[in-house]
């Protein structure tokens, strides 16, 4: 008789093993991808408008147009995931980031430019819901689903400041660069994910979104979610033309001055489970609030007139202080508040009004700014943005929201 044969098993789990660390780099690396769009055409808005001749108003656009078109596309993903799939739906929502990406490069009309930002944000929308349900479908519950969702988030995190580090360098020759090198790095992800993304099929039942919007707790955390994001972006809207049209600062000065609005949160991302596990999400999001409402008040007072360490470091500080505290909380509140069944509907509910802040946000605070010649005037309406936060933080205090 011969030796008995080894068994497959463990060679098994070890390719299963290795095929799901290689589908977690590709799906971060993309999350990496999609926040280094935003920091690093927001170094690029002065560069920009100098060279076609923007007003801020017209500048910001690029800025608000990507998030218009994330904000659609959200919550149509589910569904196109559901009828072609969520391996069609990514690879063709990378395909297509990565020619918008040479369009807008390559364009010298801002119309198309725009254009190719609102396509690039409807993709990365997609490329966005498709990755987590990637994630929760492809590893098994438990541990290391918690680990692939934290690695995820890091690189999300971590993606604003590698896109502001990365604009100082790409500005430094054209502004062109910071739209034509994500379409190369996007056709390596393509094809590393033709390899990886495993084929499945997301069938899904009707979705109860009124039984969704009833949900105190989430439509608290949408809120809080939306005025901080809302504020934030618009006071580096403002920074960021401050520093380049006041200080006559570069690129790169501006990238390094707006660090300390990055940087701490990439840091603590790692360990924002165990300080909800202790302090509970309301109380955190109730902290972040009033720390991002400091920040926007200080920044009203001093913006303007003091220089940046006086002035513009400390609001940056405070207000980022504000999502070290209540960023992990903040999601952590809007999928846990609703049961399993309904949180497939909960998140695009949830994400889409956080982009659609920055809509609404980014042109309010530009046209004030345009209007006025001065960043007191737009920084009273990310003060009151900020307030309103802190007002949801406040009623989810008293109604007693779970994870208290």
């Amino acid at each position: 008789m011969g030796e008995p044969r080894a068994p497959k098993t463990v060679p098994v789990r070890e390719a299963t093993a290795r095929r799901h660390r290689q589908l977690l780099v590709v799906l971060s690396g993309n999350m990496l991808l999609d926040a280094v769009e935003v920091s690093v055409v927001l170094m690029a808005l002065p560069s920009i408008g100098a060279d076609l001749g923007l007003t801020l108003w017209s500048a910001q656009w690029l800025m608000s147009g990507f998030a218009l078109g994330f904000a659609a596309m959200l919550l149509l993903g589910p569904t196109l995931s559901g009828r072609w799939g969520l391996r069609r739906v990514y690879l063709a929502a990378m395909l297509l980031f990565a020619l918008a990406s040479v369009v807008g490069g390559l364009s010298d009309g801002t119309a198309l430019l725009i254009a190719s930002r609102v396509v690039k944000g409807g993709c990365a929308a997609l490329t966005a819901s498709a990755g987590l349900a990637l994630i929760s479908t492809t590893f098994p519950s438990g541990p290391q689903q918690r680990r692939a969702v934290s690695i995820y988030s890091l690189f999300g995190a971590a993606g604003f400041t590698a896109g502001l580090l990365l604009a100082g360098l790409l500005l430094a020759d054209s502004w062109r660069w910071t739209f034509l090198l994500p379409a190369p790095v996007a056709l390596v992800l393509l094809v590393w994910a033709l390899r990886v993304v495993p084929a499945s099929v997301r069938r899904r039942p009707g979705r109860p979104l009124v039984a969704v919007l009833r949900n105190g707790p989430l439509v608290r955390a949408t809120l809080g979610a939306a005025t901080l994001n809302g504020s934030y972006i618009g006071l580096l809207l403002l920074a960021t033309f401050r520093a380049s049209d006041d200080f006559g600062w570069q690129p790169w000065q501006i990238a390094l001055a707006l660090l300390p609005a990055s940087v701490p949160l990439a840091l603590s991302v790692p360990f924002a489970g165990r300080l909800v596990q202790r302090h509970g999400t309301v109380r955190l999001i109730a902290a972040g609030a009033c720390c991002a409402l400091a920040g926007q008040l200080y920044g009203l007072l001093h913006l303007e007139s003091l220089p940046y360490m006086t002035g513009l470091l400390p609001t940056l500080l405070l207000v980022e202080a504000g999502f070290v505290l209540s960023f992990a909380a903040l999601h952590m509140q809007a999928t846990q508040s609703v049961e399993p069944a309904l949180r497939s509907v909960a998140v695009p509910v949830y994400q889409t009004g956080v982009q659609l802040s920055s809509v609404l946000m980014l042109p309010l605070v530009a046209g004030i700014a345009t209007l006025t010649g001065s960043f007191r005037t737009p920084l009273l309406a990310t003060s009151l943005a900020s307030a309103l936060g802190v007002a949801a933080a406040v009623a989810g205090l008293r109604g007693g929201t779970p994870g208290r």
